[in-house]
């Protein structure tokens, strides 16, 4: 039943975002290339690094270990855009930076999916199968042609386009909700079993996220809006691709590997939004 709800969540999120974005949006590459690659670097190779050393220090399974790498694997969320503009970000730039990595992982996650694989310990003495092939399907599918499908109604009507992304953005976030929800009273003894253990791991991956970016940011000279907007997006990833990779059974076909983001897409929130009215506070 999960799988059932996911799919269609997945795109609509990805069909709402490519109704919020136009050719403009690419050529801040050109303009700005120093915050973008700065941002994408971050989120390509930072957050798998981070991710895979914190499974191997917490010595998590094999299927749990997958989970999380599918997580740092996952693009930006698209709830990033919003978070920027109420963190007094560069909206600008979280709304391009989330586009370009939805992209780049149609390519980048089987490749380190891939990598992780050839180091993460297999369950009961069986390796993890990769499906490269169907998983780069999956993600043509739900992620690439719901985007492109997005941005030719913004592209042929444009005022439309925009009052269907405002009532998209109004519905996403129950949708999700309902998907924890239902996958939550499916997969409870599970989840409460390896919540006290797997909720640190997950909140540490945030935490490090953000702290990454804000490193990143300062040794790449970025101002403070795009600092605030690099803490954001690599501390909010899309918990529904990787759920929907973990349970499709199309790909891996494994509820308990999407664990993880269930429980990353509660902790992601809670610490962005204390970082949110921390910011505001100062300001």
């Amino acid at each position: 039943m999960t799988i059932l709800i996911v799919i269609p969540v997945l795109t609509l999120l990805m069909f709402s975002l490519g109704l919020t974005l136009t050719a403009a949006d690419f050529r801040i590459v050109a303009r700005r290339p120093r915050a973008v690659a700065t941002g994408l670097a971050g989120q390509l190779l930072l957050l798998p690094v981070i991710a895979l050393g914190l499974g191997a220090a917490f010595g998590l399974d094999g299927v749990f270990y997958f989970g999380l790498m599918l997580i740092a694997c996952s693009p930006g969320g698209s709830s990033s855009n919003v978070f920027s503009m109420l963190a007094r970000g560069d909206v600008a730039l979280s709304v391009s930076l989330t586009a370009l990595s939805s992209l780049l992982t149609l390519v980048t996650i089987p490749v380190v999916m891939g990598l992780a694989a050839t180091v993460i310990p297999g369950v009961d003495g069986r390796e993890i199968e990769l499906p490269v092939g169907r998983l780069m399907v999956q993600n043509l599918v739900l992620t690439l042609l719901p985007v492109l499908a997005g941005m030719f109604i913004r592209w042929r009507w444009e005022a439309a386009a925009l009052r269907m992304a405002r009532l998209l953005g109004k519905v996403s976030l129950p949708l999700l909700v309902l998907l924890v929800v239902v996958f939550y009273s499916q997969n409870s003894t599970v989840i409460l079993d390896n919540l006290p253990r797997l909720g640190l791991v997950v909140a540490m991956m945030v935490a490090l996220a953000m702290l990454g970016a804000v490193m990143l940011s300062r040794a790449s000279r970025l101002d403070k809006r795009e600092q605030r907007t690099l803490v954001i997006e690599l501390g909010m990833q899309n918990a529904a691709q990787a759920i929907a990779l973990a349970s499709s059974p199309f790909v891996f076909d494994n509820e308990t590997m999407a664990v993880p983001a269930i429980i990353y897409s509660l902790m992601m929130n809670v610490l962005l939004i204390a970082y949110v009215m921390v910011v505001k506070r100062r300001h």
